[in-house]
């Protein structure tokens, strides 16, 4: 299946919130895909929820005083990007994504690109995170025309430090390759681990003015939601 892009859609002349474009992806899933298919992603899904995963990452288990790590990480194109010089300067949006290959990640991503402007606006910048090789990060950006830099978390460092780290399930890693979602070549190594897909603002001290973690990967905050939040009181 050819995801095509918000862009290519056109779906987002109206603003229509991030929840309708990925009710359309759903609806699409529902028809084309497979229920054993289906049904191996929700179990999934439905094992890390039992897991607690995402209650129990940074921000989300103590909501009060939790402060992001610093740290430094290639983007796309090779160059170093340092959370201290991009807190000295404004907040920071911070976004973890699993991947290119994931059209609610695509979808997160463009939704994002298209208030880019309003967050630098408002002083703040705007990053997302993955474990995916450069080479991949570039193909993302460059084909869905992102307007802010995807940094590369090799074997998934960061996202460790958050808390959001988790090993892809056997049953789906099955699945994956069947589908030519081929996570070690995508990734650079053979760990089969992924993020939950997770948003976080940064204050310039580093607190998290908003922190959201969700196991359900067709579940991310709405961009407006996020542009509330960096955006100055009054």
């Amino acid at each position: 299946m050819k995801w095509r892009s918000l862009q290519e859609s056109g779906s987002y002349s109206d603003m229509r919130p991030l929840r309708e474009i990925f009710s359309e992806r759903k609806e699409a899933i529902a028809k084309y895909v497979p229920a054993d298919v289906q049904a191996v992603h929700a179990r999934a899904v439905a094992g890390l929820k039992a897991q607690g995963l995402a209650a129990h990452s940074l921000g989300m288990f103590t909501k009060s005083g939790a402060k992001s790590p610093l740290f430094e990480l290639p983007d796309h194109n090779g160059k170093p990007v340092s959370s201290a010089n991009l807190l000295a300067k404004g907040r920071l949006v911070l976004l973890f994504i699993r991947g290119r290959w994931c059209p609610f990640c695509v979808g997160q991503m463009e939704a994002m690109s298209y208030i880019a402007a309003e967050i630098a606006a408002a002083g703040a910048a705007l990053v997302a995170v993955s474990p995916q090789t450069e080479k991949q990060a570039f193909f993302m950006r460059d084909q869905h025309k992102l307007a802010f830099p995807l940094l590369v978390d090799a074997r998934n460092r960061l996202a460790r430090q958050f808390g959001l780290v988790y090993c892809v399930p056997e049953e789906q890693q099955g699945l994956y390759r069947s589908t030519f979602v081929n996570l070690p070549f995508v990734n650079g190594d053979s760990s089969w681990e992924l993020p939950i897909p997770a948003t976080y603002v940064i204050d310039r001290d580093g607190s998290l003015l908003f922190a959201s973690a969700n196991e359900d990967y067709t579940d991310r905050p709405e961009p407006l939601e996020i542009l509330s939040v960096v955006e100055p009181s009054g």
